[in-house]
């Protein structure tokens, strides 16, 4: 390795270093067994212990028949011999790696500045939410879609290369990672290819039309929405929605008048800024891909939500609104080329411009990242590789050491008021998950009915007696019930800690 080329690999670390701890910090921290891996954790496992999840096997294939990923995970964790939070570490890390590699590649392939550069990928350590999407730029945990997505980048630089091959192999390890992530990613640079290429040949008039009338179709699909029926396809009831009625970002119906002005300002923003390159002569080849790929992403959009309205199942699954995660990276791109490099903000902030903007996003973000963590109290950390040592935990351990085949009976809301799903901490079946169980009741008629029809039945959970507990352990098979040290009940105490008592139900 010469002098040169290993400068520049450690200045490569450097900037990632700084990247994973700013990304992580202003993600809260870095946590195992939180959010979506309520669904994931549990789905690993039970590729990784067969016998695990009896119950709740049924409704953990209902969407894990959709990917391999947990079939990926488990057996990445037999190669390695790692236990499942030290592999979830070492794939965060690995996503963030790539994410800020891919970024920094896009960007110098778009001719940007080293300023312009370090700006953009500042700007995407600044984790937020996408506007009524359910997801966000980053996440404080293994999330496959995070690594996808940063692969999902790689392609589009490698499309805008016209390195078609590289371009396939990479959407497809995207897709094996996270199909729907992969999906818009495909969607862009497809469709951003197909039309520039019209655009070139002087055919966007035609486009221009096909929009007007896609954005009419938009327009008119609540009306028309409920005559739309497509045979060999599943629509969804009233009874399966209202299910994950509360989940307000599925259903487009249900969006604020905030969320359409913030989710259809990125196009515009992308267009003038993409111009005000064109203008000042630093527009690259084929960059105009780029743009006409957000035009490609927003048209797939407007047509998914004729028929997302309109409750076909295929279209409400695929939750088409995540589309605007691309269009907020392409937006982050621009600005931070913009703020650093464009002629006319140069001209009036001056030349240092680009170092006073790299400052302010920098110790924003860094000011930002240990607000949030300091926020979490003094027991969260930058990093916890495992489950957190607390009572909950404790409780959750001593479960785990019981027969694989139990059912345990639980607070509905456990997941967000202890911190860990009983399935992720415990590795057993619970009666009720409100929060990951609604949400994979998105993909199974059959589970959204179980999903609501438990739910009603543990309504009033905190207020349960010794006898109506019993008797929710007959008519679901629950071996034990969980609550909070706090409450007694008259029932066999087979464990207990400061915070939590375990009764036995049989």
């Amino acid at each position: 390795m010469t002098g040169s080329s290993g400068r520049h690999a450690a200045l490569l670390g450097v900037i990632c270093l700084a990247f994973i701890v700013l990304a992580t910090a202003n993600s809260g921290g870095y946590r195992f067994g939180i959010g979506d891996q309520a669904f994931y954790e549990p789905a690993t496992e039970l590729r990784l212990h067969p016998d695990f999840f009896p119950r709740d096997r049924a409704l953990l294939d209902s969407q894990a028949k959709l990917t391999v990923i947990d079939e990926a995970l488990a057996g990445a964790a037999r190669v390695t011999g790692l236990d499942l939070p030290s592999l979830f570490l070492a794939l965060y890390v690995l996503s963030l790696v790539i994410l800020c590699v891919a970024a920094a590649q896009f960007a110098r392939l778009l001719g940007f500045s080293p300023w312009a550069m370090a700006a953009f990928l500042a700007l995407l350590t600044l984790r937020h939410r996408i506007a009524k999407t359910g997801a966000n730029t980053l996440e404080g945990y293994m999330h496959p879609r995070q690594l996808a997505f940063g692969v999902g980048i790689l392609a589009l630089t490698a499309s805008v290369k016209n390195r078609w091959g590289w371009t396939i192999v990479l959407l497809a390890l995207a897709a094996v990672i996270h199909p729907t992530t992969a999906a818009w990613f495909v969607v862009m640079i497809a469709g951003g290819a197909i039309l520039d290429t019209l655009v070139r040949h002087r055919e966007a008039p035609t486009f221009g039309v096909l929009l007007v009338v896609l954005l009419a179709i938009r327009a008119l699909s609540p009306s028309l929405a409920g005559h739309w029926r497509l045979p060999g396809f599943v629509m969804m009831d009233p009874a399966w929605t209202a299910v994950f009625a509360d989940k307000d970002y599925i259903l487009l119906s249900a969006w604020p008048i905030y969320a359409w002005i913030f989710n259809l300002a990125y196009l515009p923003v992308i267009w003038l800024i993409a111009r005000r390159r064109r203008d000042a002569g630093v527009a690259r080849h084929h960059e105009s891909r780029i743009v006409a790929g957000a035009l490609a992403l927003f048209a797939f959009f407007v047509v998914s939500a004729f028929f997302s309205e309109g409750r076909l199942a295929l279209a409400v699954q695929l939750q088409v609104s995540r589309v605007f995660w691309l269009l907020d990276l392409l937006v982050t791109l621009y600005v931070a080329w913009w703020l650093t490099s464009d002629p006319w903000v140069i001209r009036v902030a001056g030349r240092r411009a680009p170092a006073i903007v790299l400052a302010v996003v920098v110790v924003f973000s860094a000011g930002r990242g240990a607000y949030t963590i300091a926020q979490g109290g003094p027991q969260r950390l930058l990093v916890r590789r495992d489950l957190p040592a607390d009572d909950w935990t404790r409780a959750m351990q001593w479960i785990r050491s019981q027969p694989a085949d139990w059912l345990i009976l639980a607070d509905p809301d456990h997941a967000w008021k202890f911190g860990t799903s009983v399935r992720v901490a415990a590795s057993r079946d619970v009666v009720l998950e409100s929060v990951k169980d609604t949400a994979i009741s998105l993909y199974d008629r059959d589970v959204a009915m179980r999903v609501a029809e438990r739910r009603q039945t543990l309504g009033n959970f905190t207020d349960l007696t010794a006898d109506e507990a019993r008797a929710l352990g007959r008519r679901y098979g629950a071996a034990v019930m969980v609550t909070e040290a706090s409450r007694v009940l008259a029932l066999p105490r087979l464990f207990a800690n400061a915070g939590f008592t375990v009764y036995g139900l049989r």
